[in-house]
């Protein structure tokens, strides 16, 4: 059997119509799908795969577009060079490489590697090649300090599995097919599906939650489509989670709640936490969380005395002023009341094939941070990165050390960062752009040359990272549905583009035996002979990469010692997916740490409570936060047009209350202004929001010169992260606080 489960139909046209499975690239859900496919079109619509043994039957709106996204007219299909005169030119490979190979080594020659940089975009999680070979890339620039979205919306869970756990990618996830009581904290799967947590229907989950009996609970300043779903909504305001869950923590030490259970033996850190909290009552936070005392007091014990229970939390606690607080304070409260690495609590995805990022090359240390400074902001290193907003100063800044070169990979870090006009401004200065993008969009206009990827149909799939977090151990193969002719693999650009970085010239970069070079590398790291291994495969890329952590993982077959283990063919011959069960206990094998415990209370962090206390009291007025839709994903699908018609999703949300105090109604234009910037947008009234805290999505603002997004551009909308100021940030972290703004809201005059 393949992907292609049916015999070819004849059209009317003579093209064989053909029925192809596929899992979606596009989010953790990974929904199977079956696409119908008359030539090189895609015949709509692409619908569910009722058989795909993970998602059994379920898609959103976003993954039936996948055809959209291929046929797109705007989608760039050849390399794009910039003339004298400022215009994109058609151009072939091998123009293409010559330009980068002239920019790149012009500023290696004049100012040295550290002028040269990069950036990581967050769809680089999601794509075959990417996932995989991006490291490749990094390597082989021999660049030291680069730039990602990490920085925007998920640095304080990586900081807090650092400290706890010894790995920055080790996440646990909450086991939702099995679990009793829910909290989602700074989460809207109603939007996301899940972030940090791979699980098809994360809404229907919590209906069966409900159904047999248990409880979910959302905990966040707008009245989500989530909490349709919900048996409680709790307001919180925004930027204070960690002041209510170091409360929740207070109520299970004094009421005696507290139970470690199975991690009893594997916790260190019990006592320094217990006199943490010991101040933190409820009554002390509640003026300042907006959370009653005895709702929070209540909350603690239906956790504490839940037959299972999960509290968990995603970006909306992670780009916030105290996000690194409330990232680990979330494993903190699943730790003190037994719900940790047992079903139905927080547990470990246990993949079929390893993530490399979740491999542990180095032996177990403590967690160093801040080991070298920012050039211009003397912002400190955090896990290899400083806040993407440093991104700007660094280029405008004279002196040794200024960026001259930017390399961007899958990213519009010109819609998605803080401070967004100012990196507008900042990127023309760059004697170097390079962009690896399939469209000219905010960010990539600016670029001196585009080198295209391939379209989601144009590749294999399986999802690299994702199953790391998965709340079932499953996998699914996806072949590529459309040849892409002679262009060259996306993992042969990143390859390129890396070794240009490094001083290589195009004469010299051979990209099989690097490839060869990279994945030996790997397989000295299991322990295998490199010549063995490679005599097995005879292409190389990221499908053998594949087979090897499938062979390497838990399952695997490891090159014939285990003739009953899984191998990437077994996949191949089941194309809706092969499912091994829930999640199973892994503490303390995922552990990484010195000690070969949990550290549930690492100085790093435990040092910044100080920070929040003085937090307490304080009054911000209106603050902002945002939102995403489940039509849209983060900024890069409005070009869609049966994503982004109807009714305008780009508006501010505002409670009834402040409407009415500041004179705004349904329709009409308010201006929203920070310290940084304003901008108008249309008002939507709506009790969803609590009262003092205003909502507009993220993503948006396509209306710029340049922009070659015919769709996106008549539905602009505006961008939030022009009111973003970029010193902003989690302090320990160095993630950026785009929740919990405080801005000052007006009315446009008409």
């Amino acid at each position: 059997m393949s992907a292609e489960t049916q015999a070819p139909e004849s059209s009317s046209n003579g093209d064989q119509v053909k029925t192809h499975l596929r899992t979606c690239p596009l989010c953790e859900a990974m929904c199977g799908m079956v696409v119908k496919t008359e030539g090189e079109k895609v015949l709509p619509p692409i619908r569910p795969d009722r058989d795909d043994v993970w998602s059994k039957g379920f898609i959103c709106p976003k993954g039936t577009t996948l055809g959209h996204l291929h046929e797109d007219p705007d989608r760039v299909r050849v390399p794009l060079v910039k003339d004298e005169n400022g215009t994109f030119q058609e151009a072939t490979w091998e123009e293409a490489y010559a330009r980068c190979e002239e920019l790149l080594h012009g500023v290696r020659d004049a100012h040295g590697t550290e002028a040269i940089t990069y950036y990581i975009g967050n769809p680089a999680a999601h794509n075959f090649s990417i996932s995989r070979y991006v490291g490749a890339l990094v390597m082989l620039s021999g660049v030291q300090m680069g730039y990602s979205a990490g920085t925007v919306d998920q640095w304080p869970k990586n900081v807090s599995s650092q400290c706890m756990y010894g790995n920055s990618w080790t996440f646990p996830t909450p086991d939702i097919m099995r679990t009793q009581y829910l909290v989602v904290m700074g989460a809207n799967p109603h939007a996301s599906q899940g972030s940090l947590l791979a699980c098809p229907d994360v809404l229907g989950e919590m209906d069966k939650i409900r159904e047999r009996g248990g409880k979910c609970v959302v905990v966040d300043p707008r009245r989500t489509g989530t909490c349709d779903h919900a048996d409680e909504w709790v307001p919180i305001t925004p930027g204070t989670d960690a002041a209510f869950l170091l409360a929740l923590c207070h109520v299970l030490f004094d009421e005696g709640l507290v139970e470690l259970g199975t991690m009893a033996g594997h916790v260190n850190g019990l006592d320094e936490v217990r006199a943490l909290v010991a101040d933190w009552t409820p009554e002390m936070v509640e003026a300042t969380t907006q959370v009653p005392a005895e709702t929070t007091r209540r909350l603690a014990r239906e956790i504490a005395a839940a037959d299972s229970a999960c509290v968990y939390g995603r970006i909306g606690l992670c780009n916030q002023e105290f996000g690194t607080l409330a990232s680990w304070l979330i494993d903190v409260v699943n730790l003190l009341t037994a719900n940790f690495d047992v079903p139905g609590g927080m547990m470990f995805g246990n993949p079929v094939a390893p993530a490399m990022a979740t491999l542990n090359f180095e032996e177990p240390k403590e967690p160093e941070f801040g080991r070298w400074h920012s050039r211009v902001r003397g912002a400190p290193e955090v896990l290899g990165q400083v806040p993407v907003s440093c991104l700007s100063e660094e280029i405008m800044t004279p002196g040794e050390g200024q960026l001259k070169a930017l390399v961007v990979v899958a990213g519009n870090p010109v819609i998605s960062s803080p401070e967004a006009g100012r990196l507008d401004e900042a990127l023309p200065m760059l004697d170097a752009m390079i962009c690896i993008d399939n469209w000219v969009n905010a960010t990539t206009r600016h670029a001196d040359v585009i080198l295209p990827g391939l379209s989601p149909l144009e590749q294999p799939h399986w999802d690299e990272m994702i199953w790391s977090w998965a709340a079932r151990t499953a996998g699914n193969w996806s072949d590529r549905i459309f040849d892409f002719g002679d262009r060259p693999d996306e993992w042969e650009v990143l390859v390129r583009v890396g070794a240009l970085m490094g001083g290589q010239s195009n004469d010299d970069i051979d990209e099989k035996t690097i490839d060869d070079g990279f994945f030996s590398g790997i397989c000295m790291f299991f322990g295998l002979d490199p010549e063995h291994v490679l005599s097995h495969y005879d292409e190389g890329g990221p499908e053998r990469m594949t087979d090897l952590m499938i062979r390497v993982g838990h399952l695997g077959d490891r090159y014939g010692e285990n003739p009953d283990g899984l191998t990437l063919q077994d996949f191949k011959d089941n194309p809706h997916g092969l499912d091994f069960g829930p999640m199973v206990p892994r503490v303390p094998e995922i552990l990484h740490t010195p000690s070969g415990k949990i550290e549930m209370a690492p100085p790093y962090i435990t040092a910044d409570v100080g920070r929040l206390h003085r937090r307490l009291g304080r009054d911000d007025g209106m603050v902002l936060v945002s939102r995403r839709h489940v039509r849209s994903n983060n900024s890069w699908m409005h070009n869609v047009k049966v994503l982004v018609k109807g009714k305008d999703r780009c508006t501010l949300l505002v409670h009834p209350d402040d409407a009415d105090g500041i004179g705004l109604a349904d329709g009409t234009v308010a201006r929203v202004s920070t310290e940084i910037g304003s901008i108008e947008v249309p008002v939507e009234v709506s009790d969803e929001m609590m009262p003092g805290v205003v909502c507009l999505p993220h993503g948006w603002g396509h209306n710029l010169d340049g922009v070659q997004l015919s769709v996106a551009k008549e539905f602009a909308g505006v961008n939030n992260n022009l009111l973003a100021p970029g010193e902003l940030v989690d302090e320990i972290s160095g993630n950026a606080i785009v929740n919990g703004i405080k801005v000052e809201v007006v009315p446009v005059p008409a």
